[in-house]
Protein backbone atom coordinates (compact mmCIF):
# COMPACT_ATOMS: atom_id res chain seq x y z
CA UNK A 1 0.00 0.00 0.00
CA UNK A 2 1.24 3.51 -1.04
CA UNK A 3 0.96 6.39 0.84
CA UNK A 4 -1.35 7.80 -1.60
CA UNK A 5 -4.17 4.82 -0.52
CA UNK A 6 -3.33 4.99 3.54
CA UNK A 7 -4.30 8.58 3.33
CA UNK A 8 -7.72 7.73 1.03
CA UNK A 9 -8.41 4.98 4.16
CA UNK A 10 -7.66 7.91 7.15
CA UNK A 11 -9.72 10.42 5.39
CA UNK A 12 -12.75 8.07 5.01
CA UNK A 13 -12.47 6.98 8.64
CA UNK A 14 -12.34 10.43 10.24
CA UNK A 15 -15.49 11.05 8.12
CA UNK A 16 -17.82 8.14 9.11
CA UNK A 17 -16.65 7.33 12.39
CA UNK A 18 -13.93 4.98 13.83
CA UNK A 19 -16.47 2.04 13.41
CA UNK A 20 -16.82 3.19 9.76
CA UNK A 21 -20.66 3.77 9.67
CA UNK A 22 -21.85 6.57 7.75
CA UNK A 23 -25.15 6.86 9.10
CA UNK A 24 -25.57 9.87 10.95
CA UNK A 25 -26.43 9.10 14.54
CA UNK A 26 -30.50 10.03 15.38
CA UNK A 27 -32.29 13.32 16.36
CA UNK A 28 -33.15 13.50 19.78
CA UNK A 29 -36.31 13.60 20.05
CA UNK A 30 -36.59 15.19 23.43
CA UNK A 31 -36.16 19.47 22.66
CA UNK A 32 -33.47 20.98 23.90
CA UNK A 33 -35.41 23.32 27.15
CA UNK A 34 -35.59 27.24 26.62
CA UNK A 35 -33.19 29.36 27.92
CA UNK A 36 -34.34 30.34 31.61
CA UNK A 37 -35.93 34.24 31.38
CA UNK A 38 -33.52 36.38 33.06
CA UNK A 39 -34.79 37.65 37.01
CA UNK A 40 -37.36 40.56 36.60
CA UNK A 41 -35.33 43.37 38.38
CA UNK A 42 -36.92 44.33 41.66
CA UNK A 43 -39.22 47.57 41.33
CA UNK A 44 -37.90 50.67 43.02
CA UNK A 45 -35.04 48.70 44.98
CA UNK A 46 -32.71 51.52 43.72
CA UNK A 47 -34.19 53.61 45.83
CA UNK A 48 -33.33 51.20 49.37
CA UNK A 49 -30.13 49.39 49.99
CA UNK A 50 -30.47 45.83 52.30
CA UNK A 51 -29.50 46.20 55.48
CA UNK A 52 -25.80 45.55 56.27
CA UNK A 53 -24.39 43.17 58.84
CA UNK A 54 -23.11 44.12 61.71
CA UNK A 55 -19.71 45.54 61.93
CA UNK A 56 -17.40 43.42 63.00
CA UNK A 57 -14.63 46.05 64.01
CA UNK A 58 -15.41 45.90 68.10
CA UNK A 59 -13.92 43.16 70.30
CA UNK A 60 -15.82 41.09 71.81
CA UNK A 61 -14.88 42.69 75.65
CA UNK A 62 -15.70 45.97 74.16
CA UNK A 63 -19.18 44.75 73.18
CA UNK A 64 -19.92 42.43 76.24
CA UNK A 65 -19.07 45.52 78.88
CA UNK A 66 -21.34 47.81 76.49
CA UNK A 67 -24.44 45.47 76.71
CA UNK A 68 -23.63 45.46 80.74
CA UNK A 69 -23.76 49.55 80.84
CA UNK A 70 -26.64 49.21 78.37
CA UNK A 71 -28.66 47.57 80.89
CA UNK A 72 -27.49 48.65 84.21
CA UNK A 73 -29.49 51.27 85.76
CA UNK A 74 -26.47 52.24 88.41
CA UNK A 75 -25.86 54.86 85.12
CA UNK A 76 -28.85 56.75 86.93
CA UNK A 77 -28.91 59.00 90.19
CA UNK A 78 -31.56 57.08 92.08
CA UNK A 79 -30.13 53.38 90.36
CA UNK A 80 -33.55 52.76 88.87
CA UNK A 81 -32.97 53.79 84.67
CA UNK A 82 -30.81 52.21 82.91
CA UNK A 83 -30.71 52.82 78.50
CA UNK A 84 -32.49 49.87 78.27
CA UNK A 85 -35.38 51.79 80.62
CA UNK A 86 -36.34 54.02 78.01
CA UNK A 87 -35.20 51.88 75.05
CA UNK A 88 -35.51 48.38 75.89
CA UNK A 89 -34.81 45.57 73.54
CA UNK A 90 -37.79 43.32 73.67
CA UNK A 91 -39.54 46.24 72.89
CA UNK A 92 -38.31 47.45 69.46
CA UNK A 93 -36.14 49.31 71.23
CA UNK A 94 -38.55 52.33 72.16
CA UNK A 95 -40.76 52.02 75.51
CA UNK A 96 -43.92 52.57 73.82
CA UNK A 97 -44.94 55.75 75.71
CA UNK A 98 -45.43 59.09 74.34
CA UNK A 99 -42.24 60.75 76.53
CA UNK A 100 -40.52 57.98 78.41
CA UNK A 101 -40.08 59.23 82.76
CA UNK A 102 -36.83 60.12 83.98
CA UNK A 103 -35.69 61.05 87.58
CA UNK A 104 -38.29 61.03 89.98
CA UNK A 105 -40.72 60.74 87.19
CA UNK A 106 -39.69 63.91 85.39
CA UNK A 107 -40.96 63.50 81.55
CA UNK A 108 -39.24 65.37 78.86
CA UNK A 109 -40.77 66.76 75.63
CA UNK A 110 -39.78 64.21 73.10
CA UNK A 111 -40.21 60.66 72.49
CA UNK A 112 -37.82 58.28 72.89
CA UNK A 113 -36.34 56.62 69.71
CA UNK A 114 -35.91 53.40 69.17
CA UNK A 115 -32.23 52.53 69.51
CA UNK A 116 -32.27 49.51 66.93
CA UNK A 117 -30.41 50.51 63.59
CA UNK A 118 -29.79 53.71 65.33
CA UNK A 119 -25.91 53.49 63.67
CA UNK A 120 -27.56 54.42 60.46
CA UNK A 121 -29.03 57.80 61.02
CA UNK A 122 -26.81 60.92 60.31
CA UNK A 123 -26.99 61.98 63.73
CA UNK A 124 -28.31 61.12 66.82
CA UNK A 125 -31.21 62.76 68.36
CA UNK A 126 -34.55 63.98 67.01
CA UNK A 127 -32.49 67.93 66.79
CA UNK A 128 -28.95 65.79 65.85
CA UNK A 129 -27.31 67.48 67.95
CA UNK A 130 -25.50 64.42 68.79
CA UNK A 131 -22.85 63.34 65.78
CA UNK A 132 -22.70 59.89 66.86
CA UNK A 133 -23.67 57.32 69.54
CA UNK A 134 -20.91 57.45 71.85
CA UNK A 135 -22.00 61.46 71.95
CA UNK A 136 -25.41 60.38 72.51
CA UNK A 137 -24.94 57.96 75.19
CA UNK A 138 -23.35 60.71 77.24
CA UNK A 139 -26.50 62.73 77.18
CA UNK A 140 -28.83 60.80 79.17
CA UNK A 141 -26.40 60.10 82.32
CA UNK A 142 -26.25 63.69 83.02
CA UNK A 143 -29.73 64.99 81.96
CA UNK A 144 -31.59 66.08 85.37
CA UNK A 145 -35.05 64.78 83.75
CA UNK A 146 -33.67 61.36 82.86
CA UNK A 147 -30.75 60.13 84.68
CA UNK A 148 -29.69 62.94 86.52
CA UNK A 149 -26.19 62.17 87.37
CA UNK A 150 -24.40 66.06 88.33
CA UNK A 151 -21.89 65.47 86.63
CA UNK A 152 -19.15 62.90 84.69
CA UNK A 153 -16.99 62.07 87.98
CA UNK A 154 -19.81 60.63 89.96
CA UNK A 155 -20.82 58.25 87.04
CA UNK A 156 -17.00 57.23 86.99
CA UNK A 157 -16.80 56.82 91.02
CA UNK A 158 -19.66 54.49 90.65
CA UNK A 159 -18.29 52.73 88.20
CA UNK A 160 -14.49 52.70 89.79
CA UNK A 161 -16.45 50.91 92.98
CA UNK A 162 -17.77 48.08 91.45
CA UNK A 163 -14.62 45.53 90.83
CA UNK A 164 -16.53 43.33 87.59
CA UNK A 165 -16.11 46.94 85.89
CA UNK A 166 -13.05 47.52 86.58
CA UNK A 167 -12.04 44.20 85.04
CA UNK A 168 -14.26 44.55 82.31
CA UNK A 169 -13.09 47.94 81.43
CA UNK A 170 -9.36 46.67 81.22
CA UNK A 171 -10.39 44.35 78.95
CA UNK A 172 -12.27 46.09 76.70
CA UNK A 173 -9.80 49.02 76.60
CA UNK A 174 -6.70 47.86 77.15
CA UNK A 175 -4.59 50.69 75.49
CA UNK A 176 -6.31 53.88 77.05
CA UNK A 177 -5.30 55.88 79.84
CA UNK A 178 -7.35 54.98 82.05
CA UNK A 179 -8.98 52.04 80.43
CA UNK A 180 -12.42 53.35 82.67
CA UNK A 181 -13.15 56.88 82.11
CA UNK A 182 -16.52 58.72 80.68
CA UNK A 183 -15.56 58.20 77.55
CA UNK A 184 -14.58 54.88 77.02
CA UNK A 185 -18.23 54.10 79.52
CA UNK A 186 -19.76 56.08 76.51
CA UNK A 187 -17.78 54.41 73.62
CA UNK A 188 -18.72 50.49 75.02
CA UNK A 189 -22.11 51.60 74.99
CA UNK A 190 -22.08 52.69 71.21
CA UNK A 191 -20.22 50.09 70.16
CA UNK A 192 -23.12 47.73 71.21
CA UNK A 193 -25.49 49.54 70.08
CA UNK A 194 -24.27 49.58 66.42
CA UNK A 195 -24.61 45.69 66.32
CA UNK A 196 -28.46 46.68 67.25
CA UNK A 197 -29.61 45.39 63.51
CA UNK A 198 -32.59 44.17 62.70
CA UNK A 199 -32.70 42.45 59.01
CA UNK A 200 -36.42 41.72 57.84
CA UNK A 201 -38.46 40.56 54.59
CA UNK A 202 -37.65 44.02 53.04
CA UNK A 203 -34.54 43.24 53.45
CA UNK A 204 -34.91 39.53 51.84
CA UNK A 205 -36.78 41.07 48.91
CA UNK A 206 -34.03 43.80 48.70
CA UNK A 207 -31.13 41.09 48.04
CA UNK A 208 -33.37 39.12 45.26
CA UNK A 209 -35.99 36.71 47.60
CA UNK A 210 -39.25 37.93 44.91
CA UNK A 211 -41.28 36.16 47.21
CA UNK A 212 -39.84 37.71 50.62
CA UNK A 213 -43.06 39.96 50.21
CA UNK A 214 -46.77 39.15 49.52
CA UNK A 215 -48.82 40.52 46.84
CA UNK A 216 -50.34 43.18 49.19
CA UNK A 217 -46.94 44.39 50.36
CA UNK A 218 -45.45 44.89 46.99
CA UNK A 219 -48.91 47.09 46.43
CA UNK A 220 -47.91 49.03 49.78
CA UNK A 221 -44.34 49.56 48.14
CA UNK A 222 -45.72 50.37 45.21
CA UNK A 223 -48.12 53.04 46.56
CA UNK A 224 -45.00 54.15 48.83
CA UNK A 225 -42.82 55.35 46.42
CA UNK A 226 -45.95 56.68 43.59
CA UNK A 227 -46.95 58.79 46.84
CA UNK A 228 -43.68 60.60 47.47
CA UNK A 229 -42.07 58.85 50.40
CA UNK A 230 -38.87 58.32 49.19
CA UNK A 231 -38.23 61.90 48.83
CA UNK A 232 -37.33 61.61 52.90
CA UNK A 233 -37.68 57.77 53.08
CA UNK A 234 -35.11 56.17 51.08
CA UNK A 235 -31.67 54.03 51.54
CA UNK A 236 -30.34 51.86 53.98
CA UNK A 237 -32.31 53.10 56.74
CA UNK A 238 -35.32 53.70 54.90
CA UNK A 239 -35.27 57.21 56.29
CA UNK A 240 -32.53 58.52 59.38
CA UNK A 241 -30.11 59.92 57.19
CA UNK A 242 -31.28 63.45 56.97
CA UNK A 243 -33.03 66.46 58.39
CA UNK A 244 -36.50 68.06 57.08
CA UNK A 245 -39.09 70.67 57.67
CA UNK A 246 -41.56 69.34 59.72
CA UNK A 247 -44.79 71.04 57.91
CA UNK A 248 -42.98 71.41 54.12
CA UNK A 249 -45.46 72.40 52.36
CA UNK A 250 -48.57 72.89 55.01
CA UNK A 251 -47.33 74.37 58.59
CA UNK A 252 -47.44 71.65 61.47
CA UNK A 253 -49.02 72.62 64.98
CA UNK A 254 -45.89 72.38 67.16
CA UNK A 255 -44.39 74.71 69.48
CA UNK A 256 -41.16 72.65 69.37
CA UNK A 257 -38.05 74.54 67.00
CA UNK A 258 -36.35 71.36 66.43
CA UNK A 259 -32.69 72.05 64.86
CA UNK A 260 -33.05 75.63 65.71
CA UNK A 261 -32.35 75.36 69.19
CA UNK A 262 -29.06 73.79 67.98
CA UNK A 263 -27.82 75.92 65.32
CA UNK A 264 -30.11 78.99 65.90
CA UNK A 265 -30.24 78.97 62.18
CA UNK A 266 -33.67 80.64 60.82
CA UNK A 267 -33.58 77.76 58.39
CA UNK A 268 -33.28 75.13 60.79
CA UNK A 269 -36.74 76.16 62.49
CA UNK A 270 -38.90 73.41 62.82
CA UNK A 271 -36.24 71.43 61.32
CA UNK A 272 -36.03 67.68 62.57
CA UNK A 273 -34.16 64.56 61.72
CA UNK A 274 -36.01 62.55 59.21
CA UNK A 275 -36.69 59.04 61.36
CA UNK A 276 -35.90 55.69 59.86
CA UNK A 277 -38.89 53.59 59.26
CA UNK A 278 -37.59 50.20 60.06
CA UNK A 279 -39.79 48.61 62.34
CA UNK A 280 -41.89 51.52 62.82
CA UNK A 281 -44.96 49.68 62.71
CA UNK A 282 -43.82 48.37 66.16
CA UNK A 283 -42.22 51.82 67.59
CA UNK A 284 -45.34 53.93 68.56
CA UNK A 285 -46.69 56.09 69.63
CA UNK A 286 -45.05 58.51 66.83
CA UNK A 287 -43.77 61.92 65.98
CA UNK A 288 -41.08 64.00 67.51
CA UNK A 289 -43.88 64.31 70.56
CA UNK A 290 -45.19 60.97 70.80
CA UNK A 291 -48.73 62.53 70.04
CA UNK A 292 -49.85 59.91 67.28
CA UNK A 293 -50.99 56.61 68.42
CA UNK A 294 -52.26 54.88 64.88
CA UNK A 295 -49.94 54.68 62.02
CA UNK A 296 -52.22 54.92 59.28
CA UNK A 297 -52.76 58.55 61.06
CA UNK A 298 -49.18 59.27 60.57
CA UNK A 299 -48.99 58.02 57.33
CA UNK A 300 -51.89 60.49 56.45
CA UNK A 301 -50.67 63.35 58.30
CA UNK A 302 -47.00 63.38 56.63
CA UNK A 303 -49.20 63.24 52.98
CA UNK A 304 -50.51 66.27 54.04
CA UNK A 305 -48.08 68.16 55.47
CA UNK A 306 -44.87 67.11 53.92
CA UNK A 307 -46.33 66.45 50.76
CA UNK A 308 -49.70 68.41 50.13
CA UNK A 309 -51.45 65.18 49.59
CA UNK A 310 -54.89 63.59 50.97
CA UNK A 311 -54.54 60.24 50.63
CA UNK A 312 -57.52 57.88 50.35
CA UNK A 313 -58.03 55.02 52.64
CA UNK A 314 -56.91 52.17 50.49
CA UNK A 315 -53.73 54.32 49.73
CA UNK A 316 -53.15 54.65 53.61
CA UNK A 317 -54.09 50.46 54.19
CA UNK A 318 -51.63 49.64 51.28
CA UNK A 319 -48.68 51.60 52.67
CA UNK A 320 -49.35 50.38 56.29
CA UNK A 321 -49.39 47.26 54.66
CA UNK A 322 -45.93 47.87 53.27
CA UNK A 323 -44.61 49.30 56.33
CA UNK A 324 -45.14 46.04 58.26
CA UNK A 325 -42.65 44.53 55.72
CA UNK A 326 -39.98 46.58 57.48
CA UNK A 327 -40.07 44.60 60.95
CA UNK A 328 -37.00 42.83 61.71
CA UNK A 329 -35.27 40.98 64.53
CA UNK A 330 -32.39 41.37 66.38
CA UNK A 331 -30.34 38.23 67.14
CA UNK A 332 -31.61 36.65 70.41
CA UNK A 333 -28.57 36.21 71.45
CA UNK A 334 -27.01 39.36 70.98
CA UNK A 335 -29.80 41.32 72.83
CA UNK A 336 -29.86 39.19 76.21
CA UNK A 337 -29.81 40.38 79.52
CA UNK A 338 -26.54 39.92 80.90
CA UNK A 339 -25.61 39.25 84.33
CA UNK A 340 -24.37 42.51 85.77
CA UNK A 341 -21.34 42.88 87.93
CA UNK A 342 -22.15 43.27 91.67
CA UNK A 343 -21.49 46.41 93.92
CA UNK A 344 -18.62 46.78 95.91
CA UNK A 345 -17.94 47.89 99.30
CA UNK A 346 -18.08 51.45 98.60
CA UNK A 347 -20.28 51.91 96.26
CA UNK A 348 -22.52 55.19 96.28
CA UNK A 349 -25.73 54.34 97.32
CA UNK A 350 -29.22 55.32 95.35
CA UNK A 351 -29.86 59.36 95.83
CA UNK A 352 -33.85 59.95 95.26
CA UNK A 353 -33.06 63.61 95.72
Amino acid sequence: MNARQLMIILVVLVGFGCEGDPTPPPASSTPAPPPAPAPEPNPHASLFAALPAAPATASAARIDLGRMLYMDKRLSKNHDIACASCHPLDGFGADGQPTSPGHKGARGTRNSPTTLNSALNVAQFWDGRAATLADQAKGPVLNPVEMAHKDEASVVIILQTIPGYVTAFAAAFPDADPPLSYDTMAEAIAVFEAGLVTPSRFDAWLSGTPDALTEAELVGLDTFVRTGCTACHAGVGIGGASYQKLGLVKPYPTADEGRFAVTGEEADRFVFKVPSLRNVAQTGPWLHDGSVTDLGEMVALMARFQLGKELQQDEIGAIVTFLGSLTGELDADYGVTPELPASGPNTPKPDPS
